[in-house]
């Protein structure tokens, strides 16, 4: 499991839970339960940890919170 902070909330329009994952730009995922969209979340992160590496980027460490700006 991926220790990325993960933010959760319903979504009316879509009848779905969202998340997001802040450290992982553009790293979205859903799920018609907190947990499949936990799940689901998991799955997108490694996917986009996949996809960076192929293009040489550098991946962020989880700091398990967001940063203040």
């Amino acid at each position: 499991m991926y220790k990325y902070q993960i933010i959760m909330y319903w979504s009316e329009d879509d009848n779905c839970y969202i998340t997001e994952v802040p450290e992982l730009s553009g790293c979205m995922s859903d799920g018609k339960t907190p947990e499949e969209a936990i799940n689901n979340t998991q799955t997108i992160i490694k996917e986009w940890i996949e996809c960076a590496l192929e293009r040489g980027e550098e991946i962020p460490q989880p700091t398990g919170k967001l940063k203040a700006v």
